[in-house]
């Protein structure tokens, strides 16, 4: 069994307590891709089977968030679970926000929160913060496609933002105050969209544990894949798969691979050599 599932996380719940729901509902391996803290709700891409090894290839797809962030005080965690560091920050209007949004849109260099999974030294961020070890940690270029405002109920404020992978939404919220000259916090996050994984193809985690067949809400394996179609006749099949190295005339890149009609993985051709990885069969 292998392929894609787009749950719905709600709020309240970590990605590896729906991920264990999951797995237990299905008796089978899953794997999700990226992660989304026990406040936030939204789009969980989970991987079943051998389709988890496809994950790499749809890491640098788009992501689209809707954040609520409050401002006039910061926290430890830059989000509404974290301790209150800064307050009594001034209440920026919606013209003042809309007029600097553009300043942080396109490849910008960001500073991941101090309460995150990146390493020190070997260990992890958060790790360290919380024992009260000072954390100083190297700004990391990403790239915001857009941010929105949609909605004005200050001192919250609701926005679209769409980024590329490895973005933090609530380091997004501590530079959009801090361009303002004040400070906020994210207090609420969904995100609406992982690349293919949108709420039009979502299934809600309750719906899916309540299934008399689970398997019916499984997407294919190429299907998110984007790749150029490559198919491979009997003969190439069976010499690809014990290890020879044939021609192809085909452009150097990645294709997504079939035997004829069976999904094998994910191809990348160098130099008119056909090297397939990851396999996904069976």
């Amino acid at each position: 069994m292998n392929g894609f599932l787009n749950i719905y996380k709600p709020k309240g719940m970590s990605s590896a307590h729906c991920l264990n729901k999951i797995k237990k509902k299905l008796d089978y391996k899953c794997g999700h891709m990226g992660t989304l803290d026990p406040l936030a709700s939204g789009i969980l891409p989970i991987g079943v089977g051998q389709a988890s090894r496809l994950f790499d290839h749809l890491l640098d797809k788009k992501k689209v968030y809707i954040a609520e962030f409050t401002f006039g005080y910061e926290t430890t965690t830059l989000d509404r679970e974290g301790e209150i560091i800064k307050s009594d920050g001034k209440i920026p209007t919606k013209d003042e926000i809309i007029n600097v949004l553009p300043n942080l849109c396109g490849k910008v260099m960001q500073i991941p929160p101090i309460f995150s999974a990146k390493c020190v030294d070997g260990k992890k961020s958060y790790e360290l913060a919380r024992k009260g070890i000072s954390v100083e940690l190297k700004p990391k270029e990403i790239e915001i496609f857009h941010i929105k405002l949609i909605e004005d109920c200050s001192p919250k404020f609701k926005l679209e933002i769409c980024c590329g992978g490895g973005t933090y939404i609530r380091a997004i919220a501590r530079d959009l105050a801090y361009a303002l000259g004040t400070f906020a916090t994210m207090t609420e996050l969904e995100r609406i969209q992982s690349g293919y994984f949108t709420m039009q193809n979502c299934t809600h985690l309750d719906d899916f544990l309540k299934a008399l067949d689970p398997c019916s809400f499984l997407i294919k394996s190429d299907e998110p894949l984007t790749y150029e179609k490559l198919v491979l006749n009997a003969e190439q099949s069976t010499r690809l798969i014990n290890g020879l190295k044939d021609d192809y005339d085909i452009p150097n890149g990645k294709y997504r691979v079939y035997a004829e009609n069976e999904f094998w993985g994910v191809g990348i051709c160098e130099d008119n050599k056909l090297t397939v990885k990851p396999y996904v069969r069976g």
